[in-house]
């Protein structure tokens, strides 16, 4: 039995490496990105690697148009998809004082960290829901939120009211999918090492050898992705509607 595997947001990043993980376990891969271009196509020549079947996949994940029928696309080229990692995410078009916030970079932040996690959840429900299962499979939808999503980071504030939104999503969905027997959860990564955080990588390394994380360091892309492979394989049985605080403790609360 091959698990099959559609991960967003995946030429990089965290969606890279959660997409390695999947693969050293032996899922098949759809990789999806926002444009097709070169980087695309070298995650999929880096995953293929590995022995799996991979087949790139670019589209929007903010646009709805495209959500009806990807999944069909990817069970005729790799079989009935069996797991979907909503990995795909933007950050604000300026860091400051939440009085200075466009309704552009509000929307962009809502359009992909919320409204596309939603729908294209939705649609996976769906196309689950309307074939037989396969047997032994263990179907799965992880959502990537943030930290944020319950914790304030004042610059940021249309993005953390966004992945506070997915992490509610995450939450309704568990309660709907859980009588259909597929599993949801939301991962929510703390300071992470990542192309996305570069800008300010030195000064969360700061931050967490002050005392911020319990662990006294940031985290990386690949102990997201044992994390989400954990989720997908099925290796925490019994659970769904789980938040998986992937923060080193930063969020525990201390005297």
């Amino acid at each position: 039995m091959t698990q099959v595997a559609l991960v967003t947001g995946a030429s990089r990043g965290i969606g890279l490496a959660v997409a390695e993980v999947l693969a050293k376990e032996g899922f098949s891969l759809a990789v999806n990105d926002l444009n097709d271009d070169e980087e695309l196509a070298a995650a999929v020549r880096h995953l293929s690697s590995f022995g799996v079947p991979v087949m790139p996949l670019p589209f929007d994940v903010a646009k709805q148009e495209y959500h009806s029928d990807i999944f069909a696309k990817i069970e005729n080229e790799l079989g009935p998809v069996t797991t979907l990692v909503n990995n795909a995410g933007v950050g604000v078009m300026q860091r400051g004082d939440m009085l200075d916030v466009t309704t552009e970079s509000w929307d962009r932040c809502f359009a992909v960290n919320a409204k596309a996690v939603f729908f294209l959840s939705q649609a996976f429900a769906r196309y689950v829901l309307a074939r037989p299962r396969v047997a032994d499979a263990f179907y799965a939808v992880v959502t990537i939120t943030s930290s944020n999503a319950v914790a304030v980071a004042t610059a940021r504030s249309e993005y953390c009211a966004s992945k506070a939104a997915a992490a509610m999503v995450s939450k309704t969905l568990a309660v709907r999918l859980g009588p259909e027997n597929i599993a949801v959860y939301d991962v929510q990564p703390g300071l992470i090492a990542t192309e996305m955080t570069a800008p300010v990588i030195e000064q969360y390394r700061k931050r967490a050898a002050d005392g911020l994380t319990l662990f006294p360091r940031v985290g990386n892309a690949v102990e997201i992705g044992r994390i989400v492979a954990t989720l997908a394989r099925g290796d925490l049985p019994y659970t769904t509607g789980q938040v998986i605080a992937a923060d080193a403790g930063m969020l525990v609360p201390r005297f």
